[in-house]
């Protein structure tokens, strides 16, 4: 009825959704990195799409399954292999008992995501799976996983005909990092020649990133005055321009207020580009306005 971790990989966790209504007490929402992967891996396999998964960043986990389970494996290409097979992606697969998982290396993106048919066996704190290692609450004890962890399963199964399920592979998500953004809500705060900066000029992600934040480096993007604020509010996707006029793209595990400026807001539909951007990928920025944005992220929705 179980999972042995033999390996944890650089960084596994249980996330879900994120822990929503939580921020005005200073409680990250934290979640999925790349909500639409997560969500397509839970419908693969029959689950709810906000179903907890293990979210595995560039070097996944080694898992045992103690019984047969129903998996499915999306988002970033880590290359996984089932008892030294290769194992295709956006698929259902049945796991027999004893088998074992496996990841070799990122070949495209830096994040997948595993659901199991059923869910895993974690409770919920405030509502939500997800867990927030900065507070050590919610997911496997708070924390990441470890070697000689063991997950149970909650309703585990293996439902004839699930196997079939798979993606087409047309509506697989490419590394191609043209994030759109909806401007402000501070965006006046920069003069015209930041504005045309930010939005025609490539940008590298530094070694600084994680879950709460990812670190740019490129063009300086000119303010008026400086970039700090009264702190306000900090989205998922919200991209701030301290006063050295470098953007930060703030993620999961983001702080629930910030005082820097921010220039604009990664669309919802964009952040399963965002939640697979690693040390060394190049992002440009495109303008798009809120109907464009919702019309985006509709458009998502049929899978």
């Amino acid at each position: 009825m179980s999972i042995t971790v033999l390996n944890p990989g650089l960084l596994t966790t249980v996330q879900d959704m994120g822990r929503v209504g939580y921020q005005q007490f200073g409680v990250s929402v934290s979640g999925v990195m790349d909500p639409r992967s997560a969500a397509i891996a839970n419908i693969l396999v029959g689950n709810p799409e906000d179903e907890a998964v293990l979210e595995c960043t560039m070097m996944g986990p080694q898992l045992l399954f103690n019984q047969a389970e129903t998996i499915a494996i999306t988002g970033g290409d880590l290359m996984p292999t089932l008892d030294g097979q290769p194992m295709p992606t956006y698929r259902a697969v049945t796991v027999q008992a004893g088998q074992v998982l496996r990841f070799q290396a990122p070949k495209t993106g830096c994040r997948c995501f595993i659901a199991f048919t059923g869910g895993l066996d974690i409770p919920e704190v405030m509502g939500s799976r997800s867990t927030y290692m900065k507070a050590k609450i919610g997911g496997y004890q708070g924390r990441k996983l470890q070697k000689d962890d063991v997950i149970g399963f909650r309703a585990p199964g293996v439902p004839k005909n699930l196997n079939i399920r798979c993606m087409s592979p047309e509506f697989i998500p490419r590394p191609v990092y043209t994030l759109r953004v909806v401007m402000g809500p501070q965006d006046d705060a920069f003069t015209q020649q930041g504005l045309d900066t930010f939005l025609s000029e490539t940008y590298s992600v530094t070694n600084e990133f994680d879950r709460m934040g990812c670190r740019l480096d490129g063009p300086v993007i000119q303010h008026v005055t400086d970039g700090n604020i009264i702190s306000d509010g900090i989205a998922f996707g919200a991209i701030q321009v301290p006063s050295e006029g470098k953007p930060i793209i703030m993620l999961g595990d983001r702080q629930t207020t910030g005082g820097y400026t921010k220039i604009a807001n990664v669309i919802s539909a964009d952040f399963r580009l965002l939640g697979q951007l690693k040390a060394g990928d190049k992002v440009k920025f495109e303008n798009v306005s809120i109907g464009q944005a919702q019309d985006a992220l509709l458009n998502q929705r049929p899978l």
